[in-house]
């Protein structure tokens, strides 16, 4: 991202706006224009309980006194009283002291804005009645900008402050329409007064408090941008950048700050020398780890999308124990490291078995909230699916509850649906001990497959073993280099050629029909009967099956190192314009080879074919075990009756 230059906006003219911010929030009256009223009057108290709020003004004269009125908008009584206790909650108090901050920087800003277009001296000419009729136009669109300013940064700062207390929840039916554009203060009453018909409709309790005033936020923010685009005079705003230190809080604009919401990820993170084997799987998530950061905030597209090769969905498979959760933790360290190097919020989320809900409704709800947080384009975000067999239900399946296949369906769409968009700032990862218990639609949504099948040589078990156990002990390691087999390169390129020729039994029978009638595989046409034949093989090999192969190839040819230093600091790579990203990216790019074409169908295939033997396996499996329970049954029913 290209940098800005920034001016500091004083913490103490902030502050001298915390008198009309909290008067703003106890109490003021609004007569609304555009939006809709519907709130039903603020929760009142137990009898005999006095409001006494903690936030008291610092404007000599004000502390101690009231200005609050039945018949007006008491925002602080409404936040307060969500969830209808007589004490305020924490999370209530956080959101009162976010708006009061929120509101306190937009008001520091309008008067910057003042300063900056020559408001500031037309205000004082209309109070002493001395503005020249010609310049009331002027006047006019000069306040409109002021206004949208100050909705701008109060949105703006709104979620920025309590982006670290959201939660997954997610609210309904937030409305953004009353945005006023009179005067700043015009304005701010407009918005505080629609946040209270939202917070009476949708605001039960802490967590969706939180979810509806950061909602709001970001209707407003959105809402202003839409206006601000046929503004006149907004030079004095857009023309300058502010940054409010004790926060860290960017003013760009009518671009809204982000910061990566929910807490610190909370993880056990692994270097790419603690994972011992599952080459390939290892060495595709560290190159994917280095794709991500190369998207860019400003065109909100990553140059590896446009070029190709980009994994957005993968599916990592294997029996238990072979190193799902080390790898986990091994890719959102490596993204979590590069996010830090390039100062950019990284956000991980993990979809688990808590999600899959009894309430009709709520199980998809929970996987649309996981779903937006991740690809929200604003972070890096990496999502994991652990157990996806648990979670998402086989579609036709008796046994999968309502919630699991509510799941599925939300996975589904947002995976590759219609709507589906892929920008490249985010990748989801699903897991798995028994792949072939995954819905076959959804699994084919997988754009790449991965192998997870832990140590498999001597060496791989020699190194697992040392590792694990640590250097407090003196034995010997023996005629053995430690770690030698975990080179990635020679790992990984024995790894691809086990799949010039396919692995499964069924799938090389079908190549070899058709090398026998068609000798190597070398041209387009030939690689296509190979589908062709595959197809008829297992009919689940469809259209999508080509389109994962095919970006599999093209992940492939982007399969280059990128230079360490791209990565150690931001300025040769992370912060580029796009332009150049995509032209240093580019001349890496290496050519695709019929080869390469001939592995990863072969890759491809034999995970399809493994999944499709060890579904009918279980199957029989569980065929043969219910007739021999019924045989065991009838043998003591016919012995109880002698």
């Amino acid at each position: 991202m290209e940098s800005r230059n920034e001016m500091e906006l004083p913490e103490a003219e902030i502050r001298a706006h915390y008198g009309q911010a909290l008067s703003l929030l106890t109490a003021f009256d609004h007569a609304p224009r555009l939006g809709k009223p519907a709130a039903a009057p603020a929760a009142e108290r137990s009898p005999g309980i006095r409001r006494t709020t903690r936030f008291r003004s610092t404007t000599p004269g004000l502390a101690g006194r009231s200005t609050a009125r039945a018949e007006g908008i008491q925002l602080i009584d409404r936040i307060e009283g969500v969830g209808g206790d007589d004490l305020p909650s924490p999370a209530a108090a956080t959101v009162v002291r976010a708006l009061r901050r929120a509101l306190a920087i937009a008001l520091a800003v309008v008067d910057e804005v003042a300063a900056r277009s020559g408001a500031a001296e037309l205000k004082r000419a209309n109070l002493e009645g001395r503005l020249a009729p010609d310049r009331r136009g002027e006047f006019a669109e000069l306040l409109a900008v002021e206004s949208l300013a100050a909705l701008s940064v109060f949105a703006s700062a709104t979620a920025f402050l309590l982006a670290e207390h959201a939660g997954p929840e997610t609210v309904e039916g937030i409305t953004a329409d009353e945005i006023l554009t009179d005067n700043p203060t015009t304005a701010l009453q407009g918005a505080l007064w629609e946040l209270d018909q939202n917070l009476a409709r949708a605001a039960q309790d802490d967590k969706t408090l939180i979810a509806a005033v950061i909602a709001f936020a970001e209707a407003v923010s959105a809402a202003v941008r839409a206006r601000a685009e046929t503004a006149p005079r907004s030079a004095a705003f857009t023309g300058a950048s502010w940054r409010v230190a004790a926060d860290e809080f960017p003013i760009a604009g009518f671009a809204p700050a982000t910061r990566a919401r929910g807490q610190k990820v909370q993880l056990a993170f692994k270097t790419p020398e603690e994972v011992v084997g599952n080459a390939i799987a290892k060495h595709q998530m560290m190159r994917l780890s280095r794709m991500l950061v190369a998207y860019d905030f400003d065109r909100r597209m990553n140059p590896f999308v446009e070029l190709g090769g980009f994994i957005h969905t993968f599916l990592g498979d294997g029996k238990p124990g072979t190193g799902k959760t080390t790898l986990i933790q091994m890719m959102a360290g490596l993204i979590n490291d590069y996010c830090t190097v390039a100062g950019y919020p990284f956000r991980y989320a993990n979809l688990s078995i808590d999600n899959v809900d009894s309430y009709q409704g709520k199980s998809g709800q929970n996987a649309r909230a996981f779903i937006d947080s991740v690809i929200d384009p604003a972070v890096i975000g990496f999502g994991t699916i652990d157990d996806i067999d648990q979670i998402a239900g086989k579609r036709g399946d008796k046994q999968s509850s309502s919630g699991q296949q509510e799941i599925t369906a939300v996975l589904m769409e947002a995976f590759a649906g219609a709507s589906t968009i892929v920008r490249g700032n985010a990748t989801f990862g699903m897991f798995s001990n028994y792949a072939e218990s995954i819905d076959d639609a959804l699994r084919q949504r997988a754009g790449a497959r991965f192998l997870i099948d832990g140590p498999q040589s001597r060496a791989d078990y020699i190194d697992i073993l040392a590792l694990l156990l640590g250097k407090r002990h003196e034995i010997p390691v023996g005629d053995h280099d430690l770690m030698q087999a975990q080179a990635i390169r020679s790992a990984v390129a024995e790894s691809l050629e086990r799949h010039n020729q396919p692995q499964e039994a069924g799938l090389a029978q079908v190549w070899g029909e058709v090398t026998a009638e068609t000798g190597p595989l070398d041209t387009l046409a030939e690689f296509g009967t190979y589908l062709h034949a595959i197809s008829q093989a297992d009919p689940r090999f469809t259209g999508r099956a080509i389109k994962n192969i095919t970006d599999a190839i093209k992940a492939r040819a982007m399969d280059f190192d990128m230079p360490d230093a791209w990565f150690e600091s931001p300025e040769p790579f992370l912060h580029q314009p796009y332009a150049s990203k995509l032209e240093m990216i580019a001349a890496l790019r290496q050519p695709i080879t019929a080869e390469m074409i001939a592995q990863e169908i072969n890759r491809y295939a034999d995970s399809e074919w493994r999944y499709a033997e060890s579904s009918d396996e279980t199957a029989i499996e569980e065929a043969v075990r219910n007739m021999e329970r019924m045989d065991e049954a009838q043998r003591r029913y016919r012995e109880g009756m002698k």
